[in-house]
């Protein structure tokens, strides 16, 4: 008699969340439409994969939606009020001459082929980070994410992962309605009949979520805290300011090409220290225990490192190859593929392979 089949347990949250913000780092770092669309093209293999059948796991397509309403935003505005120019003119809309304050725009004219690729090369990067953002929405459980902060920051995390779990919870609740809606026979789609069968459901729906949730947390002593001495208090605040102030002066330093990379470098070293100092000596004034612990496993630094590759990748094609990374759009010309930025994209692929959503098998009992 065989034992029956155990699934595997899922990656953890932080890791999920880790591989999918490095995938946004590589794509912030280039304009390639290849290496664009092969970022996109993996993280949809990896959710598609690895998710499981949890309210949450529905919200890469919408997420896809977005990102391409973004390009299409993006195609709209250079259209009706112009941007980079070129000789290859697709079409010409009537235009409105504008006064000379507003030089530089225009209302309508003509529409060339250099300047909706430079549109376009503006809006797939922003649309790949939404992308990026909606793999780790599907693929990470917000639970397990709030169990796996530290303790000082609890609070603080609550209010993140409920903000981060609104999108699949809508995605959720309108999928749920909408298949109520069709078992009841209403198929109408006029604004009039969406507003009170779809739109007050969700909304009483999330109303309800959120009360619940109010409920369980102040069932359980949520927002308790241990006394702790003034100068205590003090000492950990500043310490978090410092590291906030730290880590974003050093992050705004790493963007920036004036400063230095070892000063940038340096402020983001001291920043992590000292935000690392102020959650230490925090968490000892909040009581937070945890029924089971939730262990980081090798697995989950496999799916860091393979994300970890493509953010690497990045930066070596920007400096063995940059005018693959930032291709020109005039004159016209097939960009290429960036090879070392690509290989570590497709090593990002890893995770569909080390945590596909597939039970394991048994053997007998």
């Amino acid at each position: 008699m065989n034992a029956p089949a155990r699934a595997r347990r899922p990656a953890h949250p932080v890791a999920w969340w880790g591989w999918a913000l490095l995938l946004a780092t590589a794509a912030s770092r280039t304009a390639n439409p290849w290496l664009l669309l092969l970022i996109i093209a993996v993280s949809g293999l990896v959710v598609s994969w690895c998710r499981g059948d949890e309210p949450w796991s529905g919200a890469y397509r919408v997420f896809l939606a977005i990102g391409a309403s973004a390009i299409a935003i993006r195609m709209t505005f250079y259209i009706v009020f112009g941007g980079a120019e070129g000789t290859t003119v697709l079409f010409a809309l009537p235009s409105i001459r504008l006064p000379d304050w507003a030089a530089g725009f225009r209302l309508g004219g003509a529409v060339s082929a250099e300047g909706a690729l430079a549109a376009s090369y503006d809006g797939l990067p922003l649309a790949t980070l939404l992308v990026c953002v909606g793999a780790a929405n599907a693929l990470a459980s917000p639970r397990r994410l709030l169990r796996s902060v530290p303790a000082a920051l609890y609070e603080v995390s609550v209010a993140v992962v409920v903000a981060l779990s609104v999108a699949p919870q809508l995605v959720s609740g309108v999928a749920r309605i909408r298949k109520a809606r069709a078992l009841r026979g209403n198929t109408k789609r006029n604004p009039a009949n969406l507003m009170r069968t779809v739109v007050v459901p969700v909304l009483h729906d999330a109303l309800d979520r959120s009360l619940a949730l109010a409920a369980a947390m102040a069932s359980r002593g949520y927002g308790r805290a241990a006394g702790a001495a003034a100068s205590t208090r003090r000492t950990t605040s500043a310490l978090l300011l410092m590291g906030l102030l730290g880590l974003c002066a050093g992050a705004y330093a790493l963007l920036g090409p004036a400063t230095p990379a070892p000063v940038a470098w340096g402020l983001l070293a001291l920043g992590a220290a000292a935000a690392v100092l102020g959650i230490a000596f925090a968490s000892k004034r909040v009581p937070h225990t945890r029924y089971r612990t939730d262990a980081f496993g090798a697995r989950d630094w496999a799916v860091l490192l393979s994300g970890s590759a493509a953010a690497m990748g990045s930066i070596v094609s920007a400096a063995a190859e940059p005018g693959s990374i930032w291709p020109a759009t005039n004159p016209l010309t097939m960009p290429p593929l960036p090879l070392a930025a690509a290989f570590g994209v497709l090593i990002a692929a890893a995770p569909a392979i080390l945590v596909p959503n597939t039970p394991t098998k048994a053997g007998p009992a």
